[in-house]
């Protein structure tokens, strides 16, 4: 009967949704209406850095509701939590670097963006192809995944693609082009890394045209690749970065940070050159706040690593051709759509949630929470090699 409200009431994203009638969740797990336990490996989708209802994240939501929630739209009262959680990004960063705090990662992509053309008077946005930063058009039309965008063309004009990792691209990049924006990992085209010190090349590029770099962080950010932003592997700092998932612990959040001197042209010319009603609500940035101290103040970012070598050892297996990723943020290939579509909801069966990526169909998403225990990494890799042993049967 549930189910079947599900389906009929509210809008579905796909034609086949995992369907799991949540109970409740905690820690690394999740509990259906039947009291079945699920180990989660996908967190949220990267969104839920310290496991379900971490104590520190439920105590400062619970605090700061008993003072107050919204009470005025976004740049004119100066409210405690989300002050602390922007000081605290910056904190992260080399520069007097400003954060303008947005309801989720597609917005703070629509911010920057703006911010990019509004520094340079430029509109000509270069992505890469199979990119992925958000669903609002403004983030499609930045996207460069047509199998998205087909059905709701025209998008915003003034996109170019690139082809990630080549160099030979970069001569794209010219006089005419507000700025380059790139998923500093890319997500949804298969877990992709930059090779042969693609990120400085590209940054180098820009700064020879005039152009800025904007660098995706959605996923990457948050000690999720084992620094706090993913571009620090790579030795580059963008002129704007976005962020969100991972920023919340798990409440919906998005961020887009630049230095200060450039942020603050959103101020005039025009006056409100980018507005939101809710983004940096003081409920959300206190989420915001105890999840970044916590992760800044414990040894999680530097156990991502050791977690990630662990994973790694564990799924050495002959239907799986490869892991790629970085940290916590990693994906399982294995030989066919139908196969990571097969052991992704066999999984289910004994109590493993993993998830698919968006453009490549044969990856098994392995996300979990920074939180994570070793005997738990140990139990559901044990799991995953269970079920490829058995399909393979």
């Amino acid at each position: 009967m549930v189910k079947n409200d599900f389906l009929t009431y509210q809008a579905q994203t796909s034609p086949y949704p995992l369907s799991i009638e949540v109970k409740k969740a905690k820690g690394s797990y999740i509990y259906d209406s039947n009291g079945k336990k699920y180990l989660d490996f996908v967190a949220g989708v990267s969104a839920n850095s310290l496991g379900h209802r971490h104590p520190k994240v439920t105590r400062a939501v619970k605090k700061q509701l008993n003072k107050y929630t919204h009470v005025m739209v976004y740049g004119e009262f100066i409210q405690e939590q989300p002050l602390k959680l922007s000081k605290l990004l910056a904190s992260t960063l080399p520069k007097a670097y400003s954060v303008y705090l947005t309801n989720s990662g597609t917005e703070a992509c629509e911010g920057a963006l703006k911010l990019a053309k509004r520094h340079t008077k430029r509109y000509e946005i270069i992505s890469a192809h199979e990119s992925y930063h958000g669903n609002t058009q403004g983030s499609m039309s930045v996207s460069g995944a047509e199998i998205q965008n087909r059905a709701f063309r025209p998008l915003v004009p003034g996109s170019k693609f690139i082809n990630y990792n080549s160099l030979q691209d970069l001569s794209k990049i010219t006089q005419n082009t507000a700025a380059v924006i790139l998923e500093t990992i890319q997500g949804g085209a298969g877990f992709i890394i930059p090779k042969n010190d693609y990120l400085k090349k590209i940054k180098k590029r820009c700064e020879e045209v005039g152009a800025l770099l904007i660098l995706d962080e959605i996923q990457t950010g948050i000690g999720r690749t084992g620094k706090f932003w993913g571009f620090e592997h790579y030795g580059i700092t963008p002129d704007i970065i976005i962020t969100g998932k991972g920023l919340g612990g798990g409440m919906p959040i998005g961020a887009f940070i630049a230095e200060k001197n450039l942020m603050d042209l959103l101020k005039e010319n025009p006056t409100l050159g980018h507005i939101t009603t809710f983004g940096g609500h003081p409920v959300i940035a206190s989420a915001g706040v105890a999840t970044v101290q916590t992760i800044l103040d414990s040894t999680l970012i530097k156990e991502t690593l050791e977690k990630e070598a662990l994973i790694r050892k564990l799924l050495i297996h002959p239907k799986i051709k490869e892991i790629r990723g970085k940290g916590l943020m990693l994906a399982a290939i294995v030989e066919s759509n139908e196969m990571a579509s097969k052991i992704i909801h066999k999984c289910l069966d004994y109590g493993l949630i993993l998830f698919f990526l968006l453009f490549e169909g044969k990856a098994i998403r392995i996300t979990p929470p920074l939180t994570i225990s070793k005997k738990e990494i140990i139990k559901g890799c044990e799991i995953l090699r269970k079920v490829i042993d058995e399909l393979d049967a």
